[in-house]
């Protein structure tokens, strides 16, 4: 789309148009054929109508990303991909908003989406991009959700940022051959976030950073929303208030645990026999570094000290955790464990494991199961041994 097309949608003619797609999107069930047939009945322009149904899709397609918000929103395909789910922008969002900045500058808004989590935290939000259409859909969707906001075309390396009570960035990391695991490399590079990450700024990267590369003094914090690790969030020292943190947001809130949490930090790891309860750390928690913390939390230890697995006496329920009842250990190798699920009459079998060379899907189909009954089965190691577990969730 470019930024003719795009203007065009927002006239009355084009809002109508965008209706008219996202009602044929629902008729049709998905189907694109059906949905364009009828959006072309009204709009004969063959542009302006491929438009309207590209946004009608990535409106439905960015639903769990925004929620209600999207149906209101514009998107391009690859900047829905990379656009932050918003209940995550929103915790950044608010977190920021309490430290009581200014004003806060985004280097490389992109559609928008942490733009207008700023907004609504009732930051002054400005926002920058190279993209003139990723600029004009910023603009676009800060006026569609009445908020307030300016963006502009702009290189983010060339910003004074000292200009702003804060910064913001998230640099991308997708190039024209894919994903780019170079840090030197990123837009903007490394280096440039090392600067803003000496005055007061958060920037978002990859869950999977290396603790090597994470500056002294910068609080890392993990963030995870349903379950699914979503980013890393480098919180500069003026804004830091840990050293390394894992957010959890799930359908009860969010929650939120640090070093001070635990009591093993930077001491033995509180390994233990296997109890009646295993716990296993949300992926916030383990990216972190913060299993220990978890294992304090339910009053146990670790089954091994190199594996992410808690194991506890007593039942807790903790929003950093799976929690799951130890049923019984069973046959680790792989024939005496068909023969069990078999005796057992196990034809549905949920796989998990840690510290194993194991497949579960190739696995799952060796084993051969029949039978009416459901399991969950770990395999783990245990003091270091192979160990299986019939396990069920709590």
């Amino acid at each position: 789309m470019d930024v003719t097309t795009l203007d065009w949608l927002q006239t009355d003619a084009g809002r109508r148009l965008l209706d008219v797609a996202m009602t044929a999107y629902a008729d049709a069930q998905g189907d694109p054929v059906r949905a364009a047939t009828t959006v072309r009945r009204l709009e004969p322009d063959p542009e302006r109508a491929a438009a309207a149904l590209t946004q009608a899709d990535l409106r439905l397609r960015a639903v769990p990303k925004f929620g209600d918000l999207a149906v209101q929103m514009f998107f391009t395909p690859d900047a829905l991909e990379q656009a932050t789910r918003f209940r995550v922008a929103e915790h950044r969002a608010a977190r920021l908003a309490a430290a009581q900045p200014t004003s806060v500058i985004d280097l490389g808004c992109g559609i928008g989406g942490d733009l207008l989590a700023f907004a609504r935290a009732g930051l002054t939000a400005a926002g920058i991009d190279i993209d003139p259409v990723r600029v004009a859909m910023a603009k676009a969707n800060l006026e569609a959700l009445d908020l307030p906001g300016a963006v502009q075309m702009a290189d983010a390396t060339q910003i004074d940022v000292n200009a702003f009570g804060a910064a913001f960035a998230d640099p991308a990391r997708r190039g024209a051959r894919g994903r780019v695991f170079d840090a030197e490399s990123w837009t903007p590079p490394w280096p440039f976030v090392l600067g803003l990450l000496e005055g007061t700024a958060v920037v978002k990267v990859a869950p999977g950073i290396p603790h090597s590369m994470l500056p002294a003094d910068v609080e890392a914090e993990w963030v995870s929303d349903n379950g699914e690790v979503k980013e890393a969030a480098l919180w500069s020292p003026m804004l830091a208030t840990a050293s390394r943190r894992a957010t959890v947001i799930g359908p009860g809130g969010l929650a939120t645990l640090t070093e001070d949490d635990d009591p093993h930090d930077g001491g033995p790891r509180p390994v233990r026999e296997l109890g009646g309860f295993l716990y296993e750390p949300d992926g916030a928690v383990i990216r972190a570094g913060l299993v220990t913390a978890v294992a304090a939390g339910v009053s146990g230890g670790l089954l091994d000290e190199h594996i992410a697995y808690v194991t506890a006496d007593e039942s807790f329920r903790t929003p950093f955790a799976r929690s799951y009842r130890v049923l019984e250990q069973v046959p680790y190798r792989e024939k005496p464990l068909k023969a069990a699920l078999r005796e057992r009459s196990i034809g549905s079998l949920t796989i998990k494991k840690r510290g194993v060379d194991v497949v579960p899907e190739v696995l799952r189909k060796r084993l051969d199961l029949r039978g009416d009954n459901t399991a969950t089965l770990v395999l783990t190691r245990v003091a270091g041994a192979g160990t299986a577990l019939l396990v069920e969730p709590f």
